[in-house]
């Protein structure tokens, strides 16, 4: 039944999914989150002071300008023409990040602080700098210095790679470097279908690309997406860190791009003559031992789907972010119990439109993604249950369970 008090989604948009050294690139990481926050307004047709507060999830804040502890979500907003009096917090969760803020924004409303949010992330690889350690008490007369470029071996330092990671869990539950090809194809040809079925034009906002000579290019496609990938071509690609079965063709690249979402109570929507686009029905977060990265979003959604009292049945769609092509395979077996029943009915709803590697993963801006798309699947077929997962950060996950009448 519905209640004043549930928290709805009355606007959702994002920036088309840049490559790394892509379209995007050069744009301001600031301006980069502005976009999105800028676009829910516009769509609601509200006045930016309807909005209470941002949560912004900021995962590699050495892309600002201002490198030591910026406030990128305060700086955003602010660009975005948000009222200088709007309350933000910009936090790190690493990919869980966009997802997460959902769930902020959704405690928040229910513990009675605020009626409207924004909710989302952005991500510049791109723009992320070599870094030169080491020279402020060591003096700097005649030396070398050593550069680090941050994105290499991409993980954390004191842990293996999360490539590592990921190939270990993988090759335990018997899934093979095939697997994962296949599914990585499935990605791209499930991404192709709903484009050129025009899935996507509600979601992503096409942004004119300034060009050296003439006009700006318009960008209304994620740059992640090949059109000519074939299983051959995937299978001819080295693997990664002396992995057994990751490979850049397996895996989403290093992506730049901004996601938001205006969340609301019930109430809020209906006095300000908003339609509710979706209700969220459960969000909730889990941690696993930090080397098991892969599982993480199965034990996820088994915790929303207990906390909503729903079965995986009761779910139209779902997603599960490819953080590598790996994840879903491992998290599906998680959540269906091993049950080979449950596994290939899961298979059947999930990443329809494809995910991460086709798309991309500007790493803290997907998790609101998921929950858009899954929003505006669920509204063309007529509504129902979708569920969106994923992981990052050492094994950390988020589910989010949503629900369009």
């Amino acid at each position: 039944m519905a209640n004043a008090n549930d928290v709805v989604i009355v606007a959702a948009a994002r920036t088309p999914f840049g490559r790394f050294g892509g379209s995007l690139r050069d744009i301001d990481y600031y301006e980069l989150g502005a976009i999105p926050m800028r676009e829910v307004v516009k769509r609601a047709k509200v006045k930016p002071d309807v909005v209470n507060e941002v949560f912004w999830g900021v995962g590699d804040t050495s892309a600002c300008r201002d490198p030591y502890t910026p406030v990128a979500a305060r700086q955003s907003l602010i660009r975005a023409g948000l009222p200088h009096e709007t309350v933000s917090i910009s936090f790190d969760m690493a990919c869980v990040s966009a997802m997460h803020a959902v769930k902020l924004a959704a405690m928040e409303m229910k513990a009675g602080e605020i009626d409207a949010a924004i909710a989302g992330g952005a991500t510049s690889f791109g723009q992320s700098p070599l870094v030169v350690r080491g020279l402020r008490f060591n003096g700097y007369r005649l030396t070398d210095v050593k550069m680090e470029d941050p994105l290499v071996a991409l993980g954390y330092k004191d842990f293996n790679p999360v490539s590592v990671d990921s190939d270990n869990v993988t090759h335990e539950y018997g899934f093979t470097r095939k697997d994962l090809d296949e599914w990585s194809l499935r990605s791209h040809q499930n991404y192709g279908k709903a484009w050129n079925a025009g899935k996507f034009k509600e979601e992503i906002m096409p942004l004119p690309i300034p060009q050296p000579k003439g006009e700006p290019k318009m960008l209304d496609i994620d740059e992640q997406y090949r059109a000519d990938t074939t299983l051959e071509r995937l299978a001819s690609l080295k693997t990664v860190y002396n992995t057994r079965m990751i490979t850049a063709g397996n895996a989403p690249g290093l992506n730049d791009g901004a996601t938001a979402v205006l969340l609301m109570t019930r109430k809020r929507a209906k006095e300000l003559g908003l339609e509710a686009l979706a209700t969220v029905i459960a969000s909730v977060s889990v941690a696993i031992n930090a080397s098991r990265m892969p599982e993480g979003p199965g034990f996820a959604m088994l915790k929303a789907l207990q906390k909503a009292n729903l079965t995986l049945d009761d779910m139209a769609v779902m997603e599960i972010n490819e953080a590598f092509a790996c994840v879903p395979l491992v998290s599906m077996k998680v959540a269906a119990g091993k049950d080979d029943k449950k596994y290939k009915a899961m298979v059947e709803k999930m990443n329809i439109n494809g995910s991460a590697v086709a798309i991309g993963h500007p790493n803290t801006a997907s998790g609101a993604r998921i929950v858009m798309n899954l929003m505006y699947e669920l509204r063309r077929r007529g509504g129902g249950y979708a569920m969106g997962s994923l992981c990052g950060g050492l094994a950390q996950a988020d589910a989010c369970i949503i629900k369009v009448e």
